[in-house]
């Protein structure tokens, strides 16, 4: 891992296969979803849910998850969310109602919940400003490695069984629980936030309105406004693809698994150069004006070809966003980079959970209209970062 300290690379290998394993399981789900809910006799609206399903309880548990790794260390927080995963991927595949199916997913969004603000903390913890982005980088591209190889590899998997797939991710998830116990802890014990000052923990909502008050505020609703954008391609995207082109699950697998991979590319070989040569907001606005128009190509039915040149498009300036935007959120924190990451995963989760409603209600009334209102919300966005960045300082939110 060039670029990042040699103490670093280790531990950051962990981090970066712990996040690739659980976002695996995750995206299990997306090929094999259209003929997984026949099963229960459901379509798009239920597929919407069982996804925000998800993002609830990532909007629940990521504050929690930020403030506890501030207090009691990032690794206890990584391992617990590893194995709540792992328990979520095997419910899922035990599961013989839709209820299940909506806990498991919940389950698996406490744990993704819990590890994800404690592993941007730990990332930050192990960087230096200069490498941050770099670092970020890395760690975003294995979160997007899961969710793109998933869908290969369920659909693979699913030859097996319809089930298999997610017995075979829980079994990885085990296997990076266990490994993540090697990991060492970067937040000493001296610089942990007492106990006594997390007995009373503000409320969601009080944590929401003070982040208003942080200087990194617009940068959260960028990470909103982007995993909206996100969860209305991807949330429909087997059934958009299935009825538009007829195409089955190894195909749409493969489309998915080709595009994202040279997003993967892309972001790990470039992301570092693109920022140095046009800064982080530069980078930004032209990410989010791509992913827009990608989404609107996705309606223009050519061939498989166009298809996978349009999914590519999309997943190649889709892997700018997050880690940029992350880095500017970690370098504006100072020492509560655990409250920050806690509320970049809250915002995350807010568009977790209304992309898919959305999308999936939307979907019913017409497979076009999910990726119109998807594009126009991600143009819109841009203009959110024409305004200036305000000096003042980030004030401290208490936790009582």
């Amino acid at each position: 891992m060039s670029g990042l300290p040699k103490s670093a690379s280790f531990p950051l290998f962990i981090l970066m296969l712990n996040l690739f394993i659980a976002l695996l399981g995750q995206g299990m789900v997306i090929p094999i979803l259209p003929e997984y809910l026949k099963e229960f006799n459901a379509a798009g609206a239920a597929a919407g849910y069982l996804i925000a399903a998800f993002g609830t309880a990532q909007f629940i548990f990521s504050p929690i998850g930020g403030q506890l790794s501030d207090r009691w260390g990032r690794k206890s927080m990584i391992i617990s969310g590893l194995f709540l995963t792992v328990i979520a991927d095997l419910l899922f595949a035990l599961s013989t109602t839709l209820p299940l199916l909506y806990i498991a997913r919940f389950i698996g969004g406490i744990g993704i919940g819990l590890m994800v603000p404690a592993n941007m903390a730990y990332v930050a913890d192990i960087t230096t400003p200069e490498t941050r982005a770099k670092g970020m980088g890395y760690l975003g591209a294995s979160m997007n490695l899961g969710m793109v190889l998933g869908p290969g590899l369920g659909g693979l998997i699913a030859e097996l069984g319809i089930r298999a797939p997610y017995f075979f991710a829980g079994g990885l998830g085990l296997v990076a629980t266990l490994l993540s116990l090697y990991m060492p802890e970067t937040l000493p014990k001296e610089k942990r936030i007492p106990a006594n000052t997390l007995v009373r923990r503000e409320p969601i909502r009080n944590q929401i309105m003070n982040s208003f008050r942080t200087p990194y505020f617009r940068y959260l609703l960028l990470i909103l406004i982007m995993t909206f954008g996100l969860m209305n391609y991807e949330t429909v995207y087997a059934l958009f693809v299935e009825q538009k082109y007829g195409f089955d699950a190894t195909k749409i697998s493969l489309i998915i698994t080709i595009g994202a991979v040279i997003g993967i590319i892309v972001q790990i070989w470039l992301l570092d150069i693109l920022i140095k040569r046009l800064g982080e907001m530069k980078l930004i606005r032209i990410s989010l004006i791509m992913t827009a128009v990608a989404l609107i190509l996705m309606i223009i039915k050519i061939n498989l070809v166009y298809l996978l040149i349009v999914s590519a498009l999309f997943f190649a300036f889709n892997a700018f966003l997050r880690p940029t935007v992350s880095t500017l959120i970690a370098n504006a924190a100072g020492d509560r980079q655990g409250y920050a990451a806690g509320l970049n995963t809250t915002y995350s989760s807010i568009g977790n959970i209304i992309g898919p409603l959305f999308a999936g209600l939307l979907f019913d009334k017409h497979i076009h209209i999910p990726y119109i209102v998807g594009a126009l919300i991600l143009g819109s966005a841009f203009f959110l970062t024409l305004s200036k960045t305000k000096n003042v300082k980030e004030q401290v939110v208490s936790y009582d």
